[in-house]
């Protein structure tokens, strides 16, 4: 009965939600922008944002109920996949077809979302999961007062993720990914109050979106998958307030799911270097086990604890 009395359902995912009391939330204060969450200081404190959701056995990605089971170990904001279904529905799912993570067949935009609602999640092992495909509404309406949502594109142009966000009056809570500087100067017109995620390598880039006029106030700079091309890139960042991503999915989570790396250990001390290498923010696929590493790196009395709850 106590289990029941913590559990809220979820309406569209066939599943229930814990309350928020027991999640680590972020939540942008009132009256403050998720500018100021992202802006770099020298105490700012390092977040991990978990690919796909946080996927592993028993919680598939993309899926809320995963969500909620990252945010049950640690803060994180969380990447996520956006794709049309057949009748224009934005739905999560990151293949562009539903075999690996479905128990479907064929193409996510050949089903309507009525029919993709027939259909069920597989998790990391390939077990089907009783989770439903949720739409991008659903993922935005459950994040506020919990996470940041960061959506990456698929085939959802920037035109319609930025009419997503205004719709729910979102800009506090959800950022966008953006490839080009074309999309990224469309976006900021269309909205000045939406974070981008951009991809920042090196100095190169940085110019171009200087010369674009893209306030690097709007801006979170994502600077690689795998091996640094520039190491100076995350000062110069930094001079300008911006935070900046690396991705460990293609080389500390590989590894250790491949046992290149054995134990946990091992695992807490490459996050460490990563951020003592100049990243403030790692995109992983072990995002419990990234986000557990970076509480220790957590400092006292940073100016951005406001935006950490729990």
């Amino acid at each position: 009965m106590l289990v029941a009395a913590c559990l809220l359902t979820l309406p569209g995912t066939g599943t229930s939600v814990a309350q928020e009391n027991d999640l680590y939330r972020i939540e942008i204060p009132r009256g403050e922008t998720l500018k100021s969450f992202f802006q770099y200081t020298s105490d700012r404190i390092p977040l991990v944002s978990t690919h796909r959701g946080g996927s592993r056995a028993k919680f598939p990605e993309n899926c809320i109920p995963t969500f909620e089971n990252t945010l049950r170990h640690t803060w994180s904001a969380l990447e996520i996949d956006p794709r049309y279904s057949k009748d224009s529905v934005v739905v999560l799912m990151h293949d562009a077809t539903l075999e690996r993570t479905t128990n479907g067949t064929g193409k996510v935009s050949d089903f309507t979302y009525a029919e993709l609602q027939g259909l069920r999640l597989k998790d990391t092992e390939g077990n089907l999961t009783p989770h439903l495909i949720p739409t991008l509404d659903e993922a935005i309406r459950w994040a506020q007062h919990k996470t940041i949502l960061i959506v990456d594109q698929k085939d959802v142009p920037v035109e319609a993720r930025v009419k997503k966000i205004r719709e729910h009056k979102a800009q506090s809570w959800v950022a966008l990914i953006v490839y080009s500087l074309e999309d990224a100067v469309k976006c900021h017109s269309l909205d000045p109050d939406i974070m981008m995620e951009l991809m920042v390598p090196d100095a190169a880039a940085m110019n171009r979106i200087e010369s674009a006029g893209i306030p690097w106030e709007n801006v979170i700079a994502f600077v690689t998958h795998t091996d640094v091309k520039d190491p100076a890139i995350f000062a110069q960042l930094h001079a300008r307030k911006v935070m900046c991503i690396r991705g460990s999915s293609r080389t500390l989570d590989k590894q250790y799911t491949e046992g290149k790396i054995s134990g946990t250990k091992a695992l807490r001390s490459g996050y460490g270097e990563l951020v003592a290498g100049g990243a403030d923010i790692i995109e992983a696929d072990l995002g419990i086990e990234a986000g557990q590493a970076l509480k220790k790196l957590k400092k006292p009395g940073s100016s951005k604890a406001r935006f950490f709850v729990r």
